[in-house]
């Protein structure tokens, strides 16, 4: 995982990033779809802006996804799609933390550490909250919610793919709330590029 990464070698590639342009949101959605009919979402356990508590990180055990709530989507909506992407992530594409839809079409939280409905395939193929990780010394990392309001209920299984569920949400979504919460991994030791191990 990015944890993994040196120190120094995040640093190096602290400008190598997927860029903000390739969210979800900029792929599917309008301006005037943000915060419509005063769509938000919010958490308890960070404001908008403001770094993620490392218990939701994979720099502590048995860590979860944070909690989430939203209030009620624009009238028209079928059902709710919650994309979590890092678009801070030295890769071509934003690395995919949270695929989720099946949720209501009302007013609605999930707890923290909740199993959705219905799960998507992460960045690493697995249908999970996928732990942020950003490599040390690459700076912070946006983590951005975004919330789609859909005029359709989806039909997709559980482990569809990112790509899956942009498709079948293209030309449905009528409102987008959006949360952000940062994360940087603090220096520790470096790291053993031979066997990963972390030096002393």
């Amino acid at each position: 995982m990015l944890e993994h990464v040196p120190a120094w070698l995040g640093k190096a590639l602290k400008n190598v990033r997927a860029g903000h342009h390739k969210l979800v949101v900029a792929r599917l959605g309008r301006e005037e779809w943000i915060g419509r009919d005063g769509f938000d979402l919010s958490s308890a356990a960070f404001r908008n802006g403001e770094p993620l508590d490392p218990s939701f990180t994979a720099d502590e055990e048995d860590a979860v996804a944070p909690p989430l709530e939203w209030t009620a989507p624009p009238s028209g909506t079928q059902e709710l799609v919650l994309i979590v992407e890092d678009p801070d992530a030295p890769a071509s594409d934003p690395f995919c933390h949270w695929l989720v839809w099946g949720l209501q079409p009302q007013k609605g939280q999930l707890l923290e550490g909740e199993v959705p409905p219905r799960v998507g395939k992460n960045s690493y193929g697995n249908s999970e909250w996928l732990l942020p990780d950003p490599p040390t010394g690459h700076e912070a990392h946006d983590y951005v919610f975004q919330l789609f309001a859909l005029d359709l209920p989806l039909t997709l299984m559980p482990g569809a793919t990112r790509e899956d569920l942009v498709k079948a949400m293209e030309n449905h979504v009528i409102g987008v709330a959006i949360l952000t919460g940062t994360y940087e991994r603090e220096e520790g030791g470096d790291y053993d590029v031979a066997d990963g191990d972390e030096a002393d």
